[in-house]
């Protein structure tokens, strides 16, 4: 069902991807000879799930992969939900899970190009994150600023699979060039427990993508906490965080626990001013898919006036994944105006899109 055509949509998740052949164009050598011969090469973390990853009916007829063909988008998402911006948010931040941090900043750098030049400016609605890579925060940095000032670029984005909490020190010069570039940055899963990042979950590794997919959230929470303890915020006081893919309803009694916590061990924390969960309230935002569905759709209700989700969340489809959120089909008790602000004046205003 298509939406109403007087409800803007922004869309903050939509996953673009390419045959790794589509990079070449845009690799220098020895890493286009690489990838020539045996194709990118990530390390994912290998869980088998049942039902894929994509939509079905996302393939193209030609059998190309989904999320490869801008039209195929623009058909079965813009059009049909009137989506005035889609941020494309590809999957090459997977890379940061691999050994080497020139080729994994190559292939960044290869893809920002790729899709500056054959996706943005395919469709009005088209915008993009620039993906880098955590391996080697100064080289990220770099492709930040070469970035920079691009119309077609509105957010960086990395993986939260990672070998330590993104908080610390040795990531700051990527929040730095954020900052410095006027960017927000995104952190999206997909690749817990693949290649140097640590284990997917709290207890170690499970056995099934079932938990491994359930416990994402774990990684976003350990994340959350070490971007506010680290002083993130109050070094780059302009930062703005979007958690993208990690669930919404765990925020609220996680930022309980650690502002009650915080009054009795702030001495540990002695940049900190302020109550943890004033900083996420001022400088976070969460995306909605997969969005958490209660039997009972008033528990949800409730959890999102503990945490202000009218003010901190953003729409996003996560289109073609398996478990994509059609925005006719999600949030159907929100009020008016708090509906608007979740689909499109939030991102609006973070993205700075008129």
């Amino acid at each position: 069902m298509a939406s109403n055509a007087a409800d803007p949509i922004i869309d903050a998740d939509v996953h673009n991807e390419q045959d790794d052949r589509a990079l070449l164009p845009y690799l220098p050598e020895p890493w286009r000879s690489r990838v020539a011969s045996s194709g990118i090469g990530y390390a994912m973390s290998g869980y088998w799930s049942p039902v894929g990853v994509m939509r079905k009916d996302a393939l193209p007829p030609d059998g190309a992969r989904a999320g490869s063909v801008p039209e195929r988008i623009v058909e079965q998402l813009i059009e049909p939900y009137r989506v005035e911006t889609a941020v494309l948010t590809g999957v090459v931040y997977n890379i940061a899970t691999t050994h080497d941090p020139d080729y994994a900043a190559a292939i960044c750098s290869a893809y920002n190009d790729y899709v500056a030049h054959e996706w943005i400016g395919k469709h009005p609605s088209f915008k993009a994150a620039i993906a880098v890579s955590t391996l080697d925060p100064e080289l990220a940095a770099r492709e930040i600023d070469r970035l920079a000032g691009h119309p077609g670029f509105v957010e960086v984005i990395i993986s939260s699979a990672a070998r330590f909490p993104l908080g610390q020190r040795y990531y700051h010069p990527i929040y730095e060039a954020c900052e410095r570039a006027g960017l927000p940055l995104a952190v999206h899963p997909g690749a817990e427990g693949g290649g140097l990042s640590a284990a997917p979950t709290a207890a170690g590794y499970p056995s099934r993508y079932l938990e491994w997919h359930t416990n994402l959230s774990q990684t976003f929470m350990a994340h959350l906490v070490s971007f506010v303890c680290e002083g993130v915020f109050v070094k780059f006081p302009s930062l703005k965080l979007v958690l993208v893919e990690g669930g919404v309803a765990w925020l609220a009694p996680l930022l309980w626990r650690l502002d009650k916590n915080y009054k009795a061990l702030r001495s540990t924390v002695p940049w900190l001013t302020r109550l943890p969960s004033e900083y996420v309230r001022d400088h976070c935002y969460l995306t909605t898919q997969p969005i958490e569905e209660p039997d009972n759709p008033q528990h949800l209700a409730d959890l999102f006036d503990m945490m202000d989700a009218e003010n901190m969340l953003l729409y996003s489809s996560d289109y073609p994944h398996w478990d994509f959120d059609a925005p006719d089909k999600i949030l159907r008790k929100l009020k008016p105006e708090a509906r608007r602000k979740v689909f499109y004046d939030n991102a609006r205003r973070l993205y700075r899109l008129g």
